[in-house]
């Protein structure tokens, strides 16, 4: 009996002895992975920072793009800290990296659309085909652009609609941008008798685009014969202005001609928007190719 006392009081002992052992062990590994936590939490919050004001200072970095890398700084720099930790008590860090990747392929795989879109928003944004307040026009939507995101991009169409485009749209088709050049150039087609006075119609076209002040002298405007036909000689007036005063211009200009061709016929033309919209006023008509509005 009093042997069976003490064996249970060694075995008493011992198991307090171990008890004792792993607890010191563990609550070293507690502690210090408390402590690399706390390290790692803080040198991820200094390491986007100190990445996003490094961002922010290259010409030509969105905004947007510069929270997005160092968002993705700080939570690799987390995911490795996590790991550490983990390895602290033992656990193999080699399984969970390869279940991180089969998982991050599987969420791939599955937001395969999302992630072009994303990829798609990270090159418009460092090549930047188009900002914000420019007027471009695709194969699929055309408007002002309002916001660039990662993934998609909102516009603003002509008649005043909200449109958003998904970025790999976007990227995956020719993008005509109407307000990046600082000039762009304007054209109307003048189609005259061929019994009326060319010469007298080229020089009015002239005299109309060198009275506007707002058409440029650099490059200068431009009038000449187009093209030749059985029933009418076609004239063309080209010239350019600044890119903000396009469309009043254009707009004008259509108008000068129709007054002009008013008050002499065998002149100048009758102009109209559509091209294939023409009328007849004494020998002569007058077409503008279709333009998009911005």
């Amino acid at each position: 009996m009093e042997q069976q006392a003490a064996d249970v009081l060694l075995a008493t002992r011992t198991a307090l002895s171990q008890a004792s052992a792993l607890a010191v062990q563990y609550s070293f590994s507690v502690l210090g992975a408390v402590i690399l936590l706390v390290l790692g939490w803080t040198l991820a919050g200094f390491a986007s920072r100190w990445a996003y004001e490094g961002l922010s200072r290259v010409h030509g970095i969105d905004e947007t793009l510069a929270r997005f890398f160092t968002n993705v700084l700080r939570y690799a720099l987390l995911i490795l800290v996590f790991i550490t930790v983990l390895g602290q008590f033992g656990v193999q860090t080699a399984s969970i990296i390869a279940a991180l990747g089969a998982a991050g392929l599987a969420i791939g795989l599955a937001l395969q659309g999302t992630l072009q879109n994303i990829a798609a928003g990270i090159m418009l944004l460092i090549l930047r085909p188009f900002r914000v307040g420019e007027y471009i026009e695709t194969s699929s939507v055309a408007g002002t652009v309002r916001e660039i995101g990662l993934f998609a991009t909102e516009l603003r169409t002509g008649d005043g609609l909200y449109r958003l485009a998904p970025n790999s749209t976007l990227w995956n088709t020719p993008i005509t941008n109407f307000s990046r050049e600082p000039t762009r150039r304007d054209e109307l087609k003048i189609s005259v008798a061929p019994e009326d006075d060319i010469d007298l119609a080229m020089e009015r076209l002239m005299g109309l685009a060198k009275g506007d002040s707002r058409v440029l002298t650099s490059p200068a405007p431009s009038v000449f014969i187009d093209s030749l036909g059985d029933s009418a000689i076609s004239v063309t007036l080209r010239y350019w202005t600044k890119t903000g005063d396009w469309w009043l211009v254009s707009r004008d200009m259509v108008k000068r001609v129709k007054l002009a061709f008013d008050e002499n016929p065998a002149a100048v033309a009758d102009a109209s928007d559509a091209a294939p919209s023409k009328r007849s006023n004494g020998g002569a008509t007058a077409e503008r190719p279709t333009q998009t509005r911005q």
